[in-house]
């Protein structure tokens, strides 16, 4: 190919290449033939050869040779190797190159230039790759030319000052003068300018701000001429007058109204006429809409017209685009903390979005949804977030799951529709719940005394029918071995009547125990179950024997352990099996109102007056209990052939109410006094839009350090998704290990936990820096804390 190709023939040729080797071919023979024409003094060719290398790089082959040529051509008198010498230098060059230093004086000279073109070549290119120290030299020619008659020159002016003052902060101050005078002007373009200026200076300034709320009248009577002009076939689009400016002024009227009282009053009017004259049959008219229910949302606007707002985007989830209808939920679960009445008029529009086939606009309904449920719709909702998680997308079965958890529990009115709705849930997606779903429905059917019956023969029956759920199927074992006496029996009000026989019961555990389907947590809890109904049943003790001994020899360990300890209880210990095996006492809860049954301090305390008012013996307290259960004790752990010294009732050590097992035991062995346990020491080390985190710090050794981290949520609204990352340096060796729960419930409903260990082996000065990441109401936070100290350490 000759070297005098036009940019046309070489495009020719590279398109007709077959192959990706043809075209390097072309390129590089053509490369070379421009480089060759680079070298050559008297060359009349230039501007054709650097078009020719744009296209080579937009290709995306290298063109770096070419960063010189772009500056000889900028500094060319003639307009149309300027024109391409600058197209080059916005390609070719960044701030970051070398070369970009040597075009300053070029686009100095060329903003002076008699020629507005030129001007407006030299303003598109600063505004593109303008560097730090390129915006600092040039500003004062930026600001003069701001002042300019010429509104071509002036609307590109203002987006140069844009990028200048995006670069340099500081430069702001400068152009505040020229920007405020530029709202007078009558060209569109320049307005276009000035506005998306001022919104600038006023985002990274609040000096700034305060100063421009003087504007809000003159913004106000720009957006008035713009909504009752007539046609103009400049501007218009769709029906809609300059629907660009439109929205500018729309987003610079949110910013300056938010916070301020009379700023938010001066544009109520206007922003009332926008929403109602507003044609909403039209993306554009749809577009202007949507920005004015933002700056209606986020000033301080009238009830009524917070109303108007909710009720445009409640069109909004009606419409058959469905990307208007994602930001339409996306804006309705931003204010469902603060306007939850005017939402929820809306709220079988956004149900009915569950059933809609992009998964986005689902995963939004479904959030909006939960936001949406309350005691009042408690059942109507929920019914319907179970007719969807029937059929939802695998992807958003455990968000459903867990939302159905904390919406039942914080709003059940009953504690059998509490029961029945956790196991619809288990029944429909039992392998999408948290780990901590099992032993919660546990604590909830243990405190439901009234409904043991029930719960038991309905698991039985969920058992008999699936038991692919793992989830399910774990807390049908529990219950069956807890209150299996009450489902042999056959008589429940609340249920049909079905006589279930001992062998029956038997062959459903058995079934759960060599099912290929069973974790080793299921078989674990069958296993315990058929233990348990040695005790409820008897006609089958010795078939529940040796189905015990068969997983003696268990490739499980931990099932092997548990039939082994099982065999020993019928062997060694028959006389106390009846005693270890009874039912589990009531669970007590210290801390109420904990969402998804996540609790921060949960004892298992035996209510002796509950059991006495259900006719079950109380037991005595521990000192009063014969010698014989005290030697059975000790010879669980390790026994001995000595005989124990008896020590006087008076003697012994008061039972505490704290749990501190570590004392117990020490009296059990020899009586020595357990000294005081001193709390570990906590600090907050973050606090911010109601997100609490506390560290305490626990020394393990001298090098290991254990750290846990407790995040709370005191806002209004429910956190998602909510990690916690840490760095310390680089000698320490940390390991995280998984927290007890993502998501933080509103109004400090729950906390959550997570443990960080530390391996300090140089003894170097701790500190740890935090990153904190959630999601609420559909908008991502991140933010960082450091701490220089942990607490406790010296």
């Amino acid at each position: 190919m000759s070297p005098s190709v036009p940019l046309q023939e070489m495009i020719r040729a590279i398109r007709s290449a077959r192959t990706q080797c043809e075209e390097r071919g072309v390129i590089q023979r053509e490369c070379a033939a421009i480089r060759a024409q680079f070298r050559q003094t008297d060359n009349g060719g230039r501007s054709h050869n650097l078009a020719k290398l744009l296209y080579v790089h937009m290709l995306g082959y290298p063109a770096h040779f070419g960063q010189m040529e772009c500056v000889r051509m900028i500094a060319s008198p003639r307009y149309s190797e300027k024109r391409v010498g600058y197209l080059g230098a916005m390609m070719l060059l960044d701030e970051k190159q070398d070369a970009s230093l040597l075009i300053t004086n070029s686009i100095k000279n060329d903003l002076s230039h008699s020629n507005q073109y030129v001007q407006s070549l030299a303003l598109c290119t600063l505004a593109c790759m303008g560097s730090a120290e390129m915006c600092r030299d040039l500003a004062p020619e930026i600001d003069r030319l701001l002042q300019s008659s010429n509104s071509y020159i002036k609307k590109k002016a203002a987006l140069c000052a844009v990028h200048i003052v995006r670069k340099v902060q500081d430069l702001g101050e400068l152009f505040i003068p020229a920007a405020r005078s530029l709202l007078s002007e009558k060209n569109h373009g320049v307005l276009h300018g000035a506005v998306v200026l001022i919104t600038e200076l006023c985002e990274r300034n609040p000096e700034t701000l305060k100063r421009f709320r003087k504007t809000v009248p003159d913004l106000v009577q720009i957006m008035k001429g713009l909504i009752i002009s007539g046609y103009s076939p400049e501007h218009d689009v769709s029906g809609i007058s300059d629907p660009f400016l439109q929205v500018r002024i729309l987003r610079l009227l949110r910013i300056l109204g938010r916070n301020s009282e009379s700023a938010s009053d001066a544009m109520n009017d206007l922003l009332a006429q926008v929403a109602t004259n507003t044609d909403s049959t039209k993306t554009v008219g749809n577009a202007v809409l949507y920005e004015t229910v933002l700056t209606v949302l986020d000033i301080k606007s009238e009830s009524g017209l917070r109303v108007l707002a909710v009720n445009i985007l409640g069109r909004f989830l009606l419409n058959s685009d469905r990307n208007i209808r994602y930001i339409a939920m996306t804006s309705l679960q931003k204010i469902v903390g603060t306007d939850h009445n005017a939402v929820q008029r809306h709220r079988g529009t956004i149900v009915d979005c569950l059933k809609d086939q992009d998964a986005s606009v689902k995963r939004r309904a479904l959030e909006l949804s939960l936001a949406l449920v309350s005691a009042s719709n408690i059942r109507s909702m929920i019914k319907e977030l179970l007719l969807f998680l029937s059929s939802c997308p695998p992807e958003l079965k455990a968000q459903a799951t867990s939302g159905i958890f904390i919406a039942a529990e914080r709003y059940a009115p009953s504690k059998r529709w509490h029961i029945d709705t956790i196991l619809h849930v288990l029944t429909t997606a039992g392998g999408d719940v948290r780990d901590e779903t099992v032993p919660n429905l546990i604590h909830l059917i243990t405190n439901a005394s009234e409904l043991h019956c029930y719960t038991v023969h309905k698991l039985y029956r969920a058992l008999l029918t699936d038991i692919s759920q793992q989830s399910l199927v774990q807390v049908a074992c529990w219950c069956i071995g807890e209150y299996g006496d009450l489902l042999l029996k056959g008589e429940c009000q609340e249920t049909e009547p079905v006589q279930v026989s001992e062998d029956d019961v038997l062959d459903a555990l058995e079934t759960v125990l060599q099912s290929h389907m069973s974790s080793s947590t299921t078989r674990g809890f069958a296993l315990t179950a058929t233990m348990k109904l040695s005790t409820r049943i008897t006609d089958n003790v010795d078939r529940i024997r040796s189905i015990v001994s068969i997983y003696g020899s268990c490739i499980d360990v931990e099932l092997q352990q548990r039939a082994v300890e099982y065999n020993a209880l019928f062997k060694k210990y028959d006389h106390m099996r009846a005693a270890v095996l009874e039912r589990m006492p009531l669970i007590e809860r210290n801390s109420s109102g904990n969402t998804n049954g996540e609790a921060t301090g949960e004892t298992i305390t035996e209510t002796n007056s509950s059991k006495a008012a259900q006719g079950e013996r109380v037991p005595a307290p521990p000192q009063q209990q014969p010698a014989k259960q005290t030697y059975d004790l000790l010879d669980l752990l390790g026994g001995s052939s000595e005989p124990l010294q008896q020590i006087p009732a008076a003697q012994t050590l008061p039972i505490s109410t704290s749990g501190s097992a570590g004392g117990d035991l020490l009296d059990l062995l020899g009586g020595l006094e357990p000294s005081p346990i001193t709390p570990a020491p906590t600090a907050t080390v973050y606090e911010k839009d109601g997100v609490t985190l506390t560290l305490s710090c626990e020394q393990q050794s001298d090098s290991s350090l254990a750290v846990t981290l407790t995040a709370t949520n005191a806002s209004e609204s429910d956190i998602s998704g909510f990690t916690l990352q840490a760095a310390v340096p680089k000698s320490v060796q940390l390991n995280m290990k998984a927290p007890s729960r993502d998501s933080l419930p509103a109004r400090g409903a729950a906390q959550m936990t997570q443990l960080v260990m530390l391996n300090n082996p140089n003894k170097v000065n701790l500190k740890m820096r935090i990153r904190i990441s959630y999601t609420r109401q559909g908008s991502a936070f991140q933010d960082m804390v450091q701490v220089d100290s942990l607490p406790g350490l010296s």
